[in-house]
């Protein structure tokens, strides 16, 4: 593995503070956000619309400036990092330019950086050496987003922000993705990404942060985030039989009803086992931990028409 170079974490928020608006329309986007993030960690960003994620990264790639607070890239300003090479970014309204190669794009991308990543080995990271000698209007759309990753590349940076990178792709487009995101990671370097997938977060993440309101309401692992969601799962099947009461079961804090199955969750797993035993409805009884998707609905709120203005 190749390490990035340098001492010192590859994020730093401190009291990150962005505001839009005017008088009574002012939404805080960014709330007082302090966050550090380590050189080698892959970390998502999670949030609903109008959570502030996207506010977030463009202060850290110096788009936008906090209103107060600060952000720091690799130990230097944003703005001073992105223009040395040393971190790459994929927004969600970015487009190749049509008409040229792969090739010729990264080639041209890569000449306008002090020391960047070799043209070969961008395409071979971001998977798309194949279609090097295509032109970009001619490829599929899961094609173009790793010509995209590979434009990000191009400057060999530290680390990589990626925003929504595989928004509307389908499955296999988005598993080639992530397998060329976790070979540049392997090497060593820093990742922060969002995303509305909360599957990829699990998945590919070291360290998932959460943010609600513009600010952040979790920050760890995966499993520690899952388990801060107190209870299980516990489903069954109806077999026709009543819904009525089952919100009254021992433990039980939520129903579902899908189909002719029904879904629990509940604070004590095993007394409400044993009530629906008592009941004889254990029919394809299934016992399961909560997901990720459980402990985020559980950490965020829905924003409003004009929070969602600003993402």
């Amino acid at each position: 593995m190749e390490k990035t170079t340098g001492n010192g974490p590859a994020v730093v928020f401190t009291g990150a503070v962005k505001v839009f608006g005017r008088a009574e329309r002012t939404v805080r986007a960014v709330d007082g956000i302090d966050l550090t993030v380590e050189r080698g960690e892959t970390v998502a960003l999670l949030g609903r619309n109008g959570a502030g994620k996207s506010t977030a990264i463009s202060l850290l790639l110096g788009l936008n400036e906090p209103d107060s607070g600060g952000v720091q890239l690799l130990g230097s300003a944003p703005e001073q990092a992105v223009r040395a090479g040393r971190v790459g970014a994929m927004l969600q309204d970015g487009r190749p330019i049509p008409r040229v190669t792969v090739r010729e794009l990264i080639a041209f991308v890569a000449s306008t950086y002090p020391s960047p990543m070799p043209v070969r080995e961008s395409l071979a990271l971001a998977g798309v050496s194949a279609c090097a000698d295509r032109r970009i209007d001619k490829l599929s759309g899961g094609q173009i987003q790793r010509v995209r990753f590979a434009v990000a590349l191009a400057g060999n940076p530290e680390l990589v922000v990626l925003d929504e990178p595989t928004a509307a792709l389908d499955v296999e487009a988005r598993r080639a993705f992530w397998g060329s995101m976790r070979a540049y990671a392997r090497r060593g370097n820093t990742v922060l990404f969002s995303t509305h997938y909360l599957e990829e977060a699990d998945e590919n993440a070291d360290r998932i942060v959460v943010i609600d309101r513009g600010r952040i309401v979790a920050d760890g692992s995966g499993d520690r985030i899952k388990e801060s969601v107190a209870g299980n799962h516990v489903s069954f099947d109806l077999a026709g039989g009543p819904t009525q009461g089952l919100e009254l079961l021992p433990g039980v804090n939520a129903v579902e009803i899908r189909g002719d199955r029904a879904l629990l969750r509940t604070d004590d797993s095993d007394a409400t086992v044993i009530e629906l035993a008592r009941l004889g409805r254990v029919r394809n009884l299934r016992v399961s931990p909560a997901t990720l998707e459980d402990a985020f609905l559980s950490l965020t709120s829905p924003a409003t028409d004009s929070e969602s203005e600003t993402v």
